[in-house]
């Protein structure tokens, strides 16, 4: 199976990446089922990556529908040690306008019924999770994009709706006296999963509107947001090389240790089935 250290999670807007050597479409199947879409693999600035289009290419898949552990987990069968994942939000904050970056370092969790985890069905596992993104792999995307012209904002709380519709008032208004910054629909479970798999991952999350709470600009709509999506999209393919580049080949960190210490369920007592089904993740710890 063809490898890759580096993997590219494309969301809304980015269904395939430029400047690849060598690509070659690959399907993985899983023991949760088949992913969103076929991997490009291939060679960018000289490292393997892999991309995946989030939602399917022609975007097929609502955010409830994304495969969530399927597409980790391939990645995981993929060698990928580190995920960067790109997503559409819209700003919660004054501050943060439509075309800007941010860089998230925090996330709230306003999902309903999308299983955030590998585990269950015989084995127990808890990871921390109080810093849900790759602090060094964060500090990697936020120095790269720092480059460019467009304004990047280093942290921010992303809160992850289930949509796909749009918020309320009220709740925008909500989100906003708690704090947050962005809001989008896909950064979790992926985040929670890429943790319980060890690999490194971070957000760059892409603004193209207001949501709803900002009385003088217009508010979100698919006409807005789509413009704003392909401009985003052309700064992003333009970044993607350099981020490539940036990635140092060997950093250690805590998320490529994360179930050390995080399997619950004694080993002797673990199911035949659950070893094999979660072999890629606890393969090491068995």
């Amino acid at each position: 199976m063809a490898e890759a250290e580096i993997a590219f999670i494309g969301g809304s807007g980015l269904y395939d990446i430029d400047g690849l050597t060598d690509p070659d479409q690959v399907s993985i199947d899983t023991p949760f089922g088949p992913p969103s879409d076929a991997f490009t693999i291939g060679t960018l600035q000289g490292r393997r990556v892999a991309f995946l289009a989030r939602h399917g290419k022609g975007h097929r898949h609502l955010p409830s529908e994304i495969p969530f552990r399927a597409n980790i987990y391939a990645l995981k069968l993929l060698g990928a040690e580190r995920i960067i994942s790109i997503s559409a939000v819209g700003s919660l904050q004054e501050s943060i306008a439509p075309l800007d970056m941010v860089v998230p370092d925090q996330i709230i969790d306003r999902t309903r019924g999308r299983v955030s985890t590998f585990f269950g069905n015989g084995v127990a596992a808890h990871v921390g999770f109080a810093d849900p993104f790759c602090s060094e792999l964060r500090q990697d995307l936020v120095e790269t994009a720092s480059n460019t012209s467009v304004t990047v904002h280093d942290g921010g709380v992303y809160v992850v709706m289930e949509g796909p519709q749009f918020s309320t008032r009220a709740e925008s208004q909500l989100y906003r006296s708690w704090g947050a910054s962005i809001i989008g629909m896909t950064a979790l479970p992926e985040a929670k999963l890429a943790r319980e798999a060890e690999i490194c991952y971070a957000t760059l999350a892409l603004v193209t509107d207001y949501d709803v709470w900002h009385r003088t600009e217009a508010e979100v709509s698919v006409d807005l947001v789509v413009a704003n999506l392909m401009k985003n999209v052309a700064t992003t393919q333009a970044l993607l090389p350099d981020l490539a580049a940036c990635i140092p080949e060997s950093k250690p960190c805590d998320c490529q240790s994360a179930l050390e210490r995080a399997i619950i369920t004694s080993r002797d007592l673990i199911p035949d089935e659950a070893k094999s089904r979660l072999s890629a993740i606890i393969g090491p710890y068995l």
